[in-house]
């Protein structure tokens, strides 16, 4: 009976090259692809952004904010409004001077979704307007409490955040001026 044939050490397998080759290409055409939108291929690292979130949550044309559900009769009696659902189109500055460089907005919806304190839940899109991520979006969505350093995920992105992930850290810079300005200090980490 003869032995069955086997390859050789020596003797390379004869589709190693050709997958080398095509894994070679993917990742080429990928950068390519990347390059060709206008969108800087992602070096797998962390960003770190600072800004301001701007605001005004008045009535009248210059508010940035609106109340599109108010809370239900009986909605257990909650002073903190519970079952509110508002729209926001808010500001994003280089500062806490209502007076500095706007480089977006943050657009998006709020619901109060506590019975027992001031907690609201937000999905927000963080849309950049100028800067180096000018036409790039971050994507938030979790609980936020005022008066208290908030944390919350990011889940998405667009542009030069495309398959972002991470999370962000606000805190309440100022809260009641004549003006109803609230604005809170973001530190945004992203994985992209």
């Amino acid at each position: 009976m003869a032995a069955p044939h086997r390859a050789s050490p020596a003797q390379p397998l004869p589709f190693l090259a050709p997958l080398v080759a095509l894994l070679f290409l993917a990742a080429a055409t990928t950068t390519a692809a990347a390059a060709a939108d206008g969108v800087p291929a992602s070096n797998g690292g962390m960003t770190h952004l600072h800004f301001y979130f701007h605001e005004i949550y008045t009535a009248g044309p210059n508010g940035t904010t609106a109340a599109v559900a108010s809370p239900p009769a009986g909605a257990g009696g909650s002073s903190f409004g519970f079952g509110s659902v508002s729209v926001v189109d808010d500001m994003l500055r280089e500062g806490a001077d209502p007076a500095s460089r706007l480089i977006g907005r943050a657009q998006g919806l709020t619901a109060a979704a506590s019975l027992s304190e001031g907690a609201i839940t937000t999905l927000l899109n963080f849309v950049f307007t100028d800067g180096p991520y000018n036409g790039s979006t971050l994507a938030l969505f979790g609980r936020a409490v005022l008066g208290s350093v908030m944390e919350r995920p990011i889940v998405g992105g667009t542009g030069a955040f495309r398959m972002a992930r991470g999370y962000t850290h606000s805190r309440m810079v100022k809260s009641a001026d004549p003006d109803n300005l609230l604005v809170l200090e973001y530190d945004a980490y992203v994985l992209h």
